[in-house]
């Protein structure tokens, strides 16, 4: 029999004292359940990913006082193994790093095994800094189970399409009794089914259980959802940990190769589906603001509140991850504004439980646009009149921010920001954007679905119903410059993500797409969206990080030129 503690922590990048002290705690409650074997995720002593910090000096030395201060850690419980994530020197020629995972006990290192598969696809840049491990496999005898080692990339390369090395090949060779694989693996619609699928044919097609553990937690963009598995030959996937939650959990792996309890319990349970979409996006969200609020420094947010359906989300989403005392909405009338507006927003917060500040810019705007006229012989009129109204409510909350020490959320979603439906230094102003990979039509449904769960109105119905509009010239609405958003984004998800979308949905959008192409004027509008896109990528380069929860996110995960000929 061996007892195995499964590690699934919430590591701040940069904070290597802080994740050794995360690790100490763990390592005394595996202590205390007698655990053999204690695993923790891929990069846990930095926390994942450290990008050019790993380029400098001084965190480099700070990691290796830290390794030393593990090791020193491990002998206050002699019988346990360590199984950790660190960034160690490499000794031969290329990067001066590799991504190593190692086995401490008692003071000393038992075992090193350097990641051999390092992704550069998406928001993945491992080759930047580190190099590839040997192609060997790494063994070690614990207790009188024979265990086998693997790093994230390592174990996705079964069916060899991705790389020339397959190290489940050179791992199945080794033939352990169990394979215990790390990992730091980003959080996504579909990916734990992804997960789940890729490692269960691996375990059918080399006759081995795998102990998968991952990192949970928010890191700019991304957001690491845990749920840690195991997965039996035979038996497929018999324990998950929480998502979007740190977990501790220990459990035994009997001498018929089997897992149980701690105590020799079975084993609950697990269900093939996760959560529905909906709620997959609430929780993958909530846990991304909480976490980059936290690590950034902030306690309070600001939430420009239009009365439109993007930042009454934003707002609902926010108080969700911070409590309603820590969140403002400051609403901003123009001359163009509705009275359903303000009303609608004075509603949304009364239901929220936040503070609401009336901030009118009407004032703002014809001082900014007398003196145009003025400076320049000519008025201000048309888009630049337009577009000056959202600039002036992204100084007012960039004020209210400077002033108060609140993080201003930006509030634009997927298809606005896709097509440049959005002004550069006016409602793109923020340090986080909480909608950045929703689509419209996902904004509307997962409103309906936040009201749904609360069993009332959060976000009023009168919000949910109205047809969007900026509001910054009378009579505006989104439709007079954009397609309906139904239609807008399924050709938005067919360029955008094409192939990285589920085979559902991309199936949909890929139909969806050549109907259009067969009905009069629609290659035109095809053309027309198409070209919006490639136009504003300006833009997205200057827009503030926004949360990813699709498989391809603007940001690190698509990254396109600016100055480009694009057909």
């Amino acid at each position: 029999m061996l007892r195995i503690t499964l590690a699934q922590l919430n590591y701040m990048v940069g904070d290597i004292a802080g994740n050794i002290r995360r690790m100490t705690e763990a390592a005394q409650q595996a202590a205390q359940e007698q655990a053999d074997l204690l695993v923790f995720s891929e990069l846990s002593l930095c926390g994942y990913y450290p990008g050019d910090m790993l380029d400098e000096p001084s965190f480099l030395q700070r990691l290796d006082e830290g390794l030393q201060q593990l090791l020193t850690a491990t002998r206050q419980f002699p019988e346990l193994h360590w199984v950790v994530g660190a960034p160690t020197r490499s000794q031969g020629p290329g990067k001066p790093l590799h991504n190593s995972l190692l086995v401490l006990k008692d003071g000393a290192v038992r075992l090193r095994y350097d990641k051999q598969l390092l992704p550069t696809y998406n928001i993945f840049d491992e080759r930047r800094h580190f190099e590839p491990g040997a192609d060997t496999a790494k063994v070690l005898r614990v207790g009188n189970c024979q265990v086998g080692f693997l790093v994230c990339e390592d174990g996705w390369n079964d069916q060899g399409a991705d790389y020339a090395t397959n190290p489940f090949s050179r791992m199945g060779d080794a033939a352990p009794d169990m394979v215990v694989s790390i990992n730091a693996s980003p959080s996504h619609l579909g990916k734990r089914e992804q997960r789940h699928e890729v490692f269960k044919q691996a375990a059918e097609r080399h006759k081995l259980s795998i102990l998968y553990v991952n990192q949970v937690g928010g890191q700019d963009q991304i957001v690491f959802d845990g749920a840690s598995f195991v997965v039996e030959p035979g038996r497929g996937v018999v324990f998950e940990a929480k998502r979007f939650a740190e977990d501790l959990c220990t459990l035994e792996l009997g001498d018929d190769g089997r897992f149980v309890q701690a105590g020799g319990q079975p084993l609950e349970a697990v269900p093939v589906q996760g959560l529905p979409t909906m709620e997959f996006y609430r929780q993958q969200i909530v846990l991304g603001l909480r976490d980059y609020a936290r690590r950034c420094g902030f306690k309070q947010v600001v939430v420009g509140s239009s009365g439109g359906i993007d930042s009454a989300l934003t707002l609902a989403l926010a108080v969700d991850a911070l409590g309603a005392e820590n969140v403002v909405g400051i609403t901003m009338p123009s001359r163009y504004s509705s009275a359903g507006s303000v009303d609608d927003s004075v509603e949304l917060c009364r239901n929220l439980g936040i503070q609401l500040y009336e901030h009118p810019i009407k004032d703002l705007v014809d001082t900014y646009a007398r003196q145009f006229e003025a400076s320049f012989g000519e008025p201000l009129k048309g888009l630049a009149l337009e577009n000056l109204q959202a600039r002036a409510r992204g100084t007012t909350l960039m004020e209210f921010s400077n002033a108060c020490g609140h993080l201003l959320l930006t509030t634009g979603n997927k298809s606005e920001v896709s097509v440049g439906y959005c002004t550069l230094y006016g409602d793109t102003n923020g340090g986080l954007g909480l909608l950045g990979d929703l689509y419209k039509t996902e904004v509307f449904e997962l409103s309906r679905h936040i009201n749904a769960r609360a069993g009332r109105e959060l976000i009023p119905q009168a919000i949910i119903d109205k047809p969007p509009s900026a509001e910054l010239a009378p009579g505006q609405k989104d439709e007079d410059s954009l397609p309906p958003y139904a239609v807008l984004d399924e050709i938005l998800k067919w360029q955008i993500e094409g192939h990285h979308l589920s085979s559902s949905e991309y199936e949909h959008a890929a139909q969806f797409v050549a109907q259009l192409k067969t009905q009069a004027g629609g290659p035109e509008l095809i053309a027309r969206v198409q070209k919006m896109v490639f136009r504003s990528e300006y833009k997205r380069r200057q827009a503030p990080p926004m949360l990813r929860v699709r498989p391809r996110a603007f940001g690190t995960g698509r990254q396109m030129p600016i100055a480009a000929h694009y057909e």
